[in-house]
């Protein structure tokens, strides 16, 4: 395959393909959605990405409050941080340790929304790009295996995926998100330590912890209520 075929053939997978039709399949990625959070060994596997846009969560809204991004590591427990750099108070550096719980749920509200209307290829690519371009800054082997085998997931997808394939899927990774935003808000809320980005953002604003809590609980719920308002109709209608 020649240079201007490649370019061709790539054009082709980023410009959106018409809007999938709503039937049973919905159901089909409303249920591996849920299998993949509440199966504990799926769940174990899947929460990989859950951290990885948890991290890049405080990345990119660091980077545009004016903070320079420098690095993130996932763990083998599939725990993380990211590290930007800037003062070490401010608006900035509170928005940027606010953003990692709520960003899956508005990266999952987002992933409905596009594969609904049949932007899931384009998703996808944008995905892609954003992983690629994030493996400058894994600062870990454990992290860059698992971004690359992520990219690799979306890549071949993307690459290969019929478009109904890629639109049920990128619906249930959006599901999944959105659903797993909630788990891990659970999970801090129960057992959550000083590093933990409640604690650190009451260390930096002096306001209690729960009330930092309840912020990431509105905006999934709103994120929530978003993904019903898209889901909703369409569910009632199989009934």
């Amino acid at each position: 395959m020649d240079l201007r075929t490649l370019l061709r053939e790539i054009g082709a997978r980023i410009v959106p393909d018409p809007a999938p039709a709503m039937g049973w399949w919905l159901l089909l990625a409303l249920v591996a959605a849920l299998g993949a959070v509440l199966l504990p060994p799926l769940w174990r596997l899947a929460r990989l990405a859950v951290t990885i846009v948890h991290e890049l969560g405080h990345a990119a809204v660091g980077i545009l409050m004016g903070r320079r991004f420098t690095g993130f590591v996932v763990s083998a427990d599939m725990s993380g941080h990211a590290i930007t750099v800037g003062p070490r108070r401010g608006v900035g550096r509170i928005a940027s340790t606010w953003a990692g719980y709520p960003a899956p749920a508005v990266v999952g509200a987002v992933l409905l929304q596009v594969s609904l209307q049949g932007w899931a290829r384009t998703a996808l690519f944008a995905a892609l790009v954003v992983l690629v371009v994030s493996l400058v800054f894994t600062r870990s082997l454990h992290t860059v295996v698992a971004v690359l085998g992520t990219a690799a997931g979306i890549g071949a997808l993307w690459w290969w995926g019929s478009p109904a394939l890629i639109a049920l899927l990128t619906l249930a990774a959006g599901v999944f998100l959105l659903l797993g935003a909630w788990r891990h808000l659970g999970a801090v809320a129960r057992g959550g330590g000083r590093a933990d980005d409640p604690a650190q953002l009451a260390q930096l604003t002096r306001l209690p912890a729960v009330l930092w809590l309840f912020s990431f609980a509105a905006v999934l719920g709103l994120c929530s209520w978003w993904a019903w308002a898209l889901l909703g109709p369409h569910l009632l209608a199989l009934a």
